[in-house]
């Protein structure tokens, strides 16, 4: 459905994306994860049309957009939840979804079994009628998503779509989209939440400055990249920490020369990934 063959963006002397590539696997979550300022954004905006690539090609369905994306009919197949909430405020959740829907050419009973759909898939059915200036900044995140599906869209892309919402809303925000991938969707999930990526996505690309740094499953991304784990090791009133790709041999070490009162040990994650590729330094 989607692919990036070698794609580069500028704004003036910022390089937003530098020699991008991917290409979608069916029926996946992709995750593009990185630091603020990576390039996520921009990406998703050539995905859809907003932006050229200055260099590369970027395909939707086989299509390149080399012409005014509103022109493309298989532009019908995407839908996309922008990290910036793409609201009217001042109506109901149901008439947004209608007039997002009749920009699909959605009409008659096919669009209100899409509403109705929609609003039970955010939760938001009991509030339907109800102004969206009223909702909470969750409801507010499940409603965008919801627009981005009214049309029944195969490839939805997710920008940033649990920023600024609480643990409970993030959580159900997380359920919507584990079940659109198993409704088949295909689902392109930016974050910087490691925790995030780890959860939802089957492959990762990790991007720094608008450079991929890598991309593979989960899994494998550690293991290429994660380096040792940490063993955290009490002894008496002296806690001691050991990089350790061995925890059980290093402990056995340890506990030769003397008695260990208390262990702990933490296994490389995403979120050891992605410091060892983009960095520790603070990005302000």
């Amino acid at each position: 459905m989607l692919l990036f063959d070698h794609v580069s963006k500028s704004f003036g002397d910022l390089r937003a994306v530098d020699d991008l590539s991917f290409e979608l696997e069916a029926g996946e979550v992709f995750g593009l994860l990185g630091p603020n300022g990576a390039g996520k954004t921009t990406a998703i905006n050539m995905a859809v049309g907003l932006l050229e690539p200055d260099e590369g090609v970027v395909r939707f369905a086989g299509e390149t957009f080399d012409r005014d994306p509103r022109e493309a009919e298989n532009r019908q197949a995407l839908g996309l939840a922008p990290q910036s909430i793409a609201l009217y405020e001042e109506i109901s959740s149901a008439d947004n979804l209608r007039f997002f829907g009749r920009l699909h050419g959605l009409k008659g009973p096919d669009l209100e079994e899409r509403v109705s759909a929609c609003l039970d898939f955010a939760d938001l059915t009991d509030v339907r009628k109800k102004s969206v200036s009223k909702y909470s900044g969750g409801m507010k995140r499940r409603l965008n998503l919801a627009v981005a599906i009214v049309h029944d869209p195969d490839l939805v892309l997710l920008d940033e779509p649990t920023v600024g919402v609480d643990p409970q809303s993030r959580n159900a925000i997380f359920d919507r989209v584990e079940q659109l991938r198993d409704d088949g969707k295909q689902i392109v999930y930016t974050t910087h939440y490691m925790e995030e990526a780890q959860r939802l996505c089957d492959r990762v690309a990790i991007m720094d400055r608008g450079r991929l740094m890598a991309l593979d499953t989960v899994r494998a991304l550690i293991e290429a990249h994660g380096g040792p784990g940490k063993l955290a090791v009490q002894t008496g009133d002296k806690e001691s920490i050991h990089d350790t790709t061995d925890p059980l041999g290093t402990l056995a070490q340890l506990q030769e020369r003397e008695t260990v009162e208390h262990f702990q040990y933490r296994p490389p994650d995403l979120e050891t990934v992605f410091l060892n590729l983009t960095g520790r330094a603070l990005r302000d």
